[in-house]
């Protein structure tokens, strides 16, 4: 936490590990300040904490490497024995960079290498996955160079003598039909390592998805301590983004508000996986439809007292991803407070969410969960739309798809996907709702990100259960 020092004459900021006492030490000197030296204290106090929620990019590398050893030593070993599969083999070239391969490579490789092959083999005599690179260099820690180009100056030749002195019983490769960020090898590299492969292991080779899939859905103990600081930076853009230090009713329009999103990312030294969104509801004759909302907008609404604004936003840092959507309301002058319909219209949305996350049970499918959600949604008189996603490593992350918004009766292929452990998802859902002096229904869209653990469903740094109010300075 930022503390601040202070004497008569010197005003100073420095890092204090103890919030307790930091808070104290505060709340003792705001005593003896004057209202105009303490707002500009607060302010001061408030910019220099936002910055440093960041890590430097030098201590982001660091634990994106620490994290990435961790999967490679502790969660790769489980998942090729929960998959029953001993050798994966991972292919591609620089600036086509398999979906999986990229979120292995270590912090300081921006891309592959020429054509970067990786070979993982679970030797269950010695009990230990080795981890090898065709290279002549290793690949980060824990992927060491297994080229030894004085036998083997061909590259396919020293992937062959591998794989045939360790006699694997399937041999894993890249492709998937329902699952893109599984089937990074390209056709080239295919057909390359089927005519390098000897005949008798050809009927060895299989689809690598349930370990790509597994590899890219499960997040482990150390990603979980560094998930709620992502989530809660977001929310506090969101909620900045959602007050009248930047919207001013009648002059800020929709898209000044995106680009405000957008450049507030970067001026925190993160980066995101998507454009921002901003859509405005309001007491008119419009009404709801999804392309509209998602793709066909208008640009420079101009944002008015009654208005209700929702936002789609995510960051990515530490190479993981946040996507949330939530809602704010524009007073109206003379109001304290969103009218009583629209703040019901809210909580149902927040119910929904409740419906959706009670159905998360272990080797259930993405679509035995959303259909069992909408009847049990419908049953209690909510009018509802589920597409929730898995979430980590990709912001629409590889994992049980749980409905699209034009596919609520399920989604094959990705649906049929099961729930694992350890996984984490983007709560993503609307209800529609009658307001009664807007003469039409809206949608309350929301979506939060939350964890699964096997036992239960969490979110991961709470959700909004209330809106958000901008109101006149």
């Amino acid at each position: 936490m930022i503390a601040v020092e202070v004497n008569p004459n010197n005003v100073s900021l420095y890092f204090c590990s103890n919030s307790i006492l930091c808070c104290f030490q505060l709340l003792a000197y705001f005593r003896v300040m004057q209202k105009k030296s303490l707002v500009l204290l607060l302010s001061i106090f408030m910019l220099q904490f936002s910055q440093a929620q960041v890590l430097s990019e030098r201590d982001q590398s660091r634990v994106v490497d620490e994290i990435l050893n961790e999967r490679f030593n502790v969660l790769l070993p489980q998942l090729m024995e929960r998959t029953g599969i001993d050798m994966w083999v991972i292919i591609s070239r620089e600036y086509n960079e398999d979906p999986v391969l990229k979120t292995m490579l270590p912090s300081t490789w921006l891309s592959a290498r020429r054509t970067t092959m990786l070979v993982f083999y679970n030797d269950t005599i010695k009990k230990q996955v080795e981890k090898l690179a065709i290279a002549r260099y290793n690949v980060g820690e824990s992927i060491k160079a297994a080229w030894d180009m004085t036998r083997f100056p061909d590259q396919w030749d020293a992937l062959k003598d591998i794989v045939q002195t360790r006699e694997p019983r399937r041999i894993a490769l890249n492709t998937s039909v329902d699952f893109g960020h599984a089937d990074g090898l390209d056709h080239s590299h295919y057909e390359m390592f089927m005519n390098m492969l000897p005949a008798k292991y050809k009927t060895r080779v299989v689809s690598a998805e349930p370990l790509a899939v597994g590899w890219l859905e499960s997040r482990t103990e150390r990603e979980m301590q560094v998930y709620p600081q992502l989530v809660r930076i977001s929310h506090d853009v969101i909620a900045e983004g959602f007050s009248a230090k930047v919207i001013t009713p009648g002059i800020t329009t929709t898209d000044d508000l995106v680009w405000w999103f957008r450049q507030k990312v970067t001026s925190l030294g993160l980066s995101t996986w998507f454009h921002p969104s901003v859509a405005v509801q309001r007491n008119d004759t419009a009404n709801f439809e999804h392309l509209r909302s998602f793709s066909n907008r208008p640009k420079d609404d101009v944002i008015r007292p009654g208005d209700l604004l929702h936002v789609d936003f995510g960051i990515s840092y530490l190479r993981l991803n946040t996507d949330i959507q939530q809602h704010a309301y524009v007073l109206k002058p003379g109001e304290t407070d969103a009218p009583a319909s629209i703040k019901k219209a809210f909580a149902i949305s927040n119910r929904l969410q409740d419906i959706l996350t009670s159905q998360f049970k272990t080797g259930r499918t993405g679509n035995q969960m959303l259909l069992s959600a909408l009847a049990q949604a419908k049953s209690e008189g909510i009018v509802p739309s589920i597409y929730t996603h898995p979430l980590g490593l990709h912001g629409h992350a590889a994992g049980p798809t749980i409905g699209m918004w034009d596919k609520q009766e399920g989604v094959p292929g990705s649906g049929d996907y099961k729930l694992y452990t350890n996984t984490a998802y983007s709560i993503e859902l609307n209800s529609s709702t009658l307001i009664p002096e807007w003469g039409k229904e809206i949608r309350i869209m929301l979506e939060e990100d939350g964890f699964y653990d096997g036992k239960t469903f969490r979110y991961i740094g709470g959700r909004q259960q209330k809106m958000l109010l901008v109101k006149y300075l």
